[in-house]
């Protein structure tokens, strides 16, 4: 007895929650015990005599904290727990003979629908993880000079990847289009050459061809794809998905084995898209099967595929997809990869020199890249994850539609949290998987709902039914003709008792919220009493919970829970969150329901903020300022409160600022406020200063320019000086005859004067 009370008391205090996931359950009332199972956060109670006459049989589906409330003993409750159980769970581990990358492996579940339920998985990539990779590459003529060089690259291709693993298989396919006009020429001559030009020697089109399945051989791997030969079609898009179909779907013929399954698509062009084939009138959608004839596939039967089929075919087996393209159609495949799970895309130089590294880069970063997700999961049932990608990761992150973490180390390990609710009941257990892209390993998962009421009870012809029906979870089913909780009222004597079920002078039967069965009203829903005029549900709410959550509703009334007062018991006498220090809300404010109401001019959680505290407080301030001059200043005038000054030096400028000093109001704990004051500097009147300083700065401007040219001009006028100087000093004048030159001679004779010989 004891250790059931005990059971009782902490169920009791649990009741109404998910005691796997802790998450509180309303109920929703019904009138069975099928229907309130169905109901999220239900339990029923079958006690014969847990209800009173009267009493509608829905009130026995309520929460289990509520039905113990009212009396029902825990081992009358119906109330099935969600469980689960671990049925396998090897251990994570990197042997090469026992590889486990991903625990548990199997899981049993048994749901109530509403309550979710959440457990772990683990993830961790083994270290040299065997590989294949099968490289499936464009032969039209553009592509010329990127198949000489992959003829060279199978052994680089190998040694890349035994960087990650010493178990390595290489495989190659070919594609071009589908050999069906307007895609490939239906002209002789051109269908057997369909090159530019018949100087080049070309194969004849086709749409997919396995040149060589997977193989560890890389000399093998050489020789057949030295034996390649370009080829041609007339449009730009080719045959791509066609290709990767048939790559995928074909496990036996390709070689696929159970490992790291990685698909390299090289092309310099885009694709054909499913409706494409129309073109060429073929109809039929793509069935995604292998019809590989001779390591060939015509293609010619069945339309493109869709990109949604190719995803969903990609993730089914498992394989990653690496797009190794050109530049000019990168935006293109990125695009598409965005719509593709576990594919990478890479920009591959015009001859693919380049392709060994751009194969290991985009290995890598789709091993750093976990995806966790469901699949083929049971309709209603609701799948969110939680990833913790790194120890010591935050733990309320989001719930969301798959777990993924990124930039993954390799023998790093990751976890992830799966939560399941279920919305509806099964029929019947229902198995689904959780998988990481581009992993073959998996996590069955088996789900069944408890959804039945297995009450043991079953009594026919039942005494407590007066020998008039079948009692079953503490209700009866009557016999045809009789009628009420007991069966102890004959069909035939109803409509004379039914003035009994009438409330005064009401003409509505039972306040119209019940039934009269045999003189009595028996209530619906949460109304009760003698005529159903009390409802449980009517009273106030607060923050939409029928009295505020604190308190239980009596016929339209609250009774409030300890601590709790108000119409809607939204008040809470405690004090606790008003008191920050000795008094409640710092002593500028009244504590009511347990929040502070401050007084005026102050806001915030405990009073301690003020507002507008410059404005405010500005006549308060001066007042004790001035008031410092003599000691008897009476600031009675002003609600000022207690203040206490500090006095700052000049280099401190307070916000709030007044004529000659600046203040700071810093509320205390005491109550009190702090005041920080500190005075201006000394103002200088800006105007004579401006003014002042532009004249002499224009003055003193135009003295400097003046000496400047003077200098300019004194300097100039001295070297020209000097140099005269200098060329009269250099000249030299000779005194020489000039034989062109002769004196002139004048001979005058006088006649007056002239004497006689």
């Amino acid at each position: 007895m004891v250790g059931i009370f005990l059971l009782g008391t902490f169920l009791l205090y649990c009741g109404g929650h998910n005691q796997i996931t802790g998450t509180p359950q309303g109920c929703v009332p019904q009138s069975s015990c099928l229907a309130c199972l169905k109901s999220p956060g239900c339990a029923w109670c079958k006690s014969k005599d847990f209800l009173k006459p009267g009493v509608s049989s829905e009130r026995r589906c309520d929460t289990l904290r509520s039905l113990m409330t009212r009396g029902c003993e825990y081992t009358n409750v119906i109330n099935p727990e969600p469980s689960y159980m671990i049925q396998k769970k090897n251990e994570l581990s990197g042997h090469a003979d026992n590889v486990v990358q991903l625990t548990p492996q199997n899981i049993h579940f048994k749901l109530r629908v509403g309550v979710p339920v959440s457990f772990d998985v683990s993830f961790k990539r083994a270290e040299g993880y065997p590989i294949d990779l099968y490289y499936l590459m464009d032969l039209s003529f553009s592509m010329m000079d990127d198949l000489n060089t992959i003829k060279n690259l199978g052994q680089d291709i190998l040694s890349t990847l035994e960087n990650f693993t010493k178990k390595v298989r290489i495989g190659f396919g070919s594609f071009v289009d589908k050999v069906a006009l307007p895609y490939v020429s239906q002209v002789k001559k051109r269908k057997t050459n369909p090159c530019p030009s018949p100087s080049y020697p070309c194969q004849p089109a086709f749409s997919f061809q396995n040149i060589l399945g997977l193989t560890e051989n890389v000399s093998d791997f050489k020789t057949r794809v030295s034996d390649q030969v370009i080829s041609g079609n007339l449009d730009s898009p080719e045959s791509g998905f066609d290709a990767i179909m048939q790559a995928v779907v074909c496990q036996k013929e390709i070689g696929w084995k159970n490992v790291t399954r990685i698909l390299v698509y090289t092309s310099d062009d885009t694709f054909h898209i499913a409706g494409d084939g129309k073109l060429a009138g073929i109809f039929e959608p793509n069935d995604g099967t292998c019809h590989l004839n001779g390591n060939i596939y015509d293609g010619t039967k069945y339309d493109y595929p869709s990109i949604g089929h190719l995803a969903r075919v990609l993730a089914a087996n498992n394989i990653q997809l690496i797009f190794a393209v050109t530049e000019e159609s990168g935006d293109v495949y990125k695009a598409l990869s965005n719509l593709i799970p576990q594919s990478v895309v890479g920009v591959l130089r015009n001859d693919s020199s380049n392709v060994v590294e751009l194969i290991k880069e985009a290995y890598s970063s789709l091993s750093s890249t976990i995806l966790l997700e469901h699949h083929e999961a049971p309709a209603g049932l609701d799948v969110t994850y939680r990833s913790h990608c790194t120890p010591g990761a935050e733990e309320n992150t989001p719930w969301q539609s798959r777990g993924e973490c990124k930039n993954i180390k390799l023998n790093q390990q990751v976890n992830f949290k799966v939560r399941l609710n279920m919305s509806t009941c099964l029929e019947g257990k229902t198995e689904f998987s959780l998988k990481l892209q581009g992993i073959s390993e998996s996590l069955k998962v088996t789900v069944e709902t408890l959804c039945d009421c297995n009450c043991d009870d079953r009594e026919e012809q039942s005494e407590h039914c007066k020998g008039k029906g079948t009692f079953s979870c503490g209700i009866c089913s009557c016999i045809e003709g009789y009628l009420g909780q007991k069966c102890d009222c004959e069909q035939d004597s109803v409509n004379s008792m039914d003035a009994t079920c009438r409330h005064g002078n009401s003409s509505q039967l039972c306040s119209g919220h019940g039934n009269c069965e045999c003189g009595a009203c028996v209530c619906q829903g949460t109304y009760h009493d003698k005529f159903c005029e009390c409802d449980d549900n009517s009273c106030a709410r607060h923050n939409n919970l029928l009295c505020g959550g604190n308190g239980d509703c009596n016929c339209g009334n609250c009774s409030c829970n300890p601590n709790y007062t108000g119409f809607a018991c939204e008040c809470s006498t405690l004090t606790d969150q008003c008191r920050s220090g000795r008094t409640l809300c710092n002593g500028r404010g009244k504590c009511q329901c347990n929040q502070c109401q401050c007084n005026q001019h102050f806001f915030g959680t405990n009073c301690s903020n003020i507002a507008e505290a410059c404005s405010a407080f500005r006549d308060c301030v001066k007042c004790k300022l001035d008031g410092q001059a003599g000691p008897h200043s009476n600031c009675s005038g002003q609600p000022c409160g207690s203040f206490e000054l500090e006095l700052k030096d000049e280099t401190h400028v307070f916000s709030c600022q007044h004529e000659t000093f600046s203040y700071e109001l810093k509320p205390q704990p005491d109550g009190k406020i702090k005041i920080f004051y500190a005075s201006l500097p000394r103002v200088i009147d800006k105007t004579y200063a401006i003014i002042g300083g532009s004249v002499s700065g224009i003055i003193f401007i135009g003295i400097a320019i003046i000496l400047i040219c003077r200098l300019m001009l004194e300097y100039h006028y001295r070297r020209e000086y000097a140099s005269f100087v200098k060329a009269q000093k250099a000249e030299v004048w000779k005194d020489t005859h000039n034989p062109l030159f002769q004196d002139a001679t004048t001979t005058i004779l006088n006649p007056m004067h002239m004497q006689e010989d």
